[in-house]
């Protein structure tokens, strides 16, 4: 009895490791039925002592593939296998472990790798400050230079395709706003480098498919570079670049010769082209396009004493124009088509104003001519120009509503200069309904006047009241 007593305590811990590493404790785990012999080394030992060696070495298998997964999550294992739950919660996601930047090694504190400061796109632990770098004199890659170097940025010039597509949407942007100084400091950002002659050519070939607005306010856009962006020299080259392209230009815009006589016209006006510009070209061009547009200039320029500054080249529309204005050029456009008769030439008139919100100023003028006058032609000739401009869609409604309006508000002011325009009125307010310039509602708001009633009458020699 003693004999097995000193057997079952020399049994060596490591043959009970051993023992639970075998093929067969898989099964035992699972409830397997093969039955394993309790020998080792060829000693007996009782059962109680391998359940417990298996156990522990159980627990130990558990310990350490959980150690790296579960490092830092609050779990323990006890002495017999079972995983303790302290207060920290096991996070669920399955996210969890890839996020976790504890040590998968299994050994440590299970704190953080490198305080927090590791991992990628990790630039040092939270509130770090980096000190400036101080050069090492004793590195083998050090320059004495290095320490005076001034870096700045180079801006490359811009090429022939880029500066189109750089400039283009500016100089349309800038018919939209007509800032100049806005487009001056957008132009000096920019590295032009030798395209500068190419801001003018630029400029004039989008004027050129524009409108005549568009081309007044590229002549004062030259004005106000010249000096500040381009000088006069580049001005020059890309005049004479215009009038090489012009066969060019030409297919596209067929008014391109005269346009382009009128833009050197109006820059040597403004002084930003010499006065003998022009004359370096006599005796020199061969293109018919060139020579049309030196000699559309050499007319433009002799007809304003010296070269003075000409205003008016481009002719006086758009928006920005007094209403002073606009009322003398809508007045005298009316009296030219009485004496010529040309309906389409009036309307051309009338659309290079480019104020279409303010065409009701000429139905009113048209209607007060009519009551001026004192024959069959005029009412005729203005019934024909509103039934032409109304028939076009160059007046609309609202225009042509809003012009008889003024009247019908006026006539009894304009009755005392002029008797009878009531009744003049009421006939040429019918005469347009019939031709189908105005609609039922507004012919029933032409006023009219009764006619003087007698005593006999029973009205007392009294006026009627004026219907509306």
């Amino acid at each position: 009895m003693e004999v097995e007593n000193e057997q079952t305590h020399c049994v060596n811990p490591r043959d009970l490791d051993n023992l639970s590493d075998t093929p067969f404790s898989g099964d035992e785990e699972n409830g397997g039925t093969q039955e394993i012999k309790p020998e080792i080394n060829g000693n007996w030992i009782p059962a109680s002592s391998i359940n417990e060696a298996k156990i522990n070495a159980k627990a130990k298998r558990r310990l350490r593939k959980n150690s790296s997964r579960d490092s830092g999550r609050g779990d323990s294992v006890s002495d017999n296998g079972e995983a303790v739950k302290s207060g920290v919660t096991v996070p669920t996601s399955p996210k969890g472990k890839f996020l976790d930047r504890r040590s998968r090694s299994g050994k440590g504190r299970g704190l953080p790798k490198k305080g927090g400061a590791g991992g990628k796109g990790v630039w040092g632990t939270p509130g770090q400050v980096y000190d400036v770098e101080e050069v090492d004199v004793k590195d083998p890659n050090y320059d004495d230079d290095q320490e005076n170097c001034v870096y700045e940025t180079v801006v490359l010039p811009l090429d022939e395709r880029a500066f189109e597509k750089t400039l283009t949407p500016i100089i349309q942007e800038y018919f939209e706003h007509g800032d100049t100084n806005e487009v001056a400091e957008m132009l000096k950002d920019l590295h032009l480098g030798e395209m500068k002659c190419s801001v003018p050519v630029l400029a004039v070939s989008l004027a050129l498919e524009g409108k005549a607005s568009h081309r007044e306010m590229t002549s004062k856009l030259l004005s106000d570079l010249c000096g500040t962006v381009v000088s006069k020299t580049d001005v020059e080259k890309s005049f004479d670049r215009l009038l090489r392209e012009l066969p060019e230009l030409a297919l596209d815009s067929p008014r391109a010769p005269q346009l382009v006589g009128q833009f050197i016209a109006r820059a040597v006006g403004d002084g930003i082209l010499s006065n003998t510009y022009i004359d370096g070209y006599k005796g020199t061009v061969d293109c018919v396009q060139a020579r049309a547009a030196l000699d559309r200039a050499t007319v433009l320029l002799s007809v304003t004493k010296g070269g003075k500054r000409i205003d008016n080249v481009w002719g006086s529309g758009g928006g920005q124009q007094s209403v002073k204005h606009l009322v003398k050029e809508i007045d005298m456009l009316l009296k030219e088509y009485l004496l010529s008769g040309d309906v389409s030439e009036a309307e051309r008139c009338l659309q290079e104003l480019e104020v279409p919100h303010f065409h009701h100023e000429l139905v009113y003028e048209t209607v007060v001519m009519v009551l001026e006058s004192t024959g069959e032609k005029t009412f005729k000739m203005m019934l024909d120009l509103l039934k032409s401009l109304w028939t076009s869609s160059v007046i609309t409604l609202d225009q042509m509503r809003r012009g008889y309006e003024r009247i019908y508000r006026e006539i009894p002011d304009i009755n005392l200069d002029v008797p009878h325009s009531y009744s003049v009125l009421e006939r040429f307010v019918e005469e347009c309904f019939q031709a189908g310039i105005i609609s039922k509602p507004l012919r029933d708001l032409c006023p009219s006047r009764g006619r003087k009633r007698f005593v006999s009458e029973g009205d007392g020699g009294r006026f009627k009241l004026e219907s509306y």
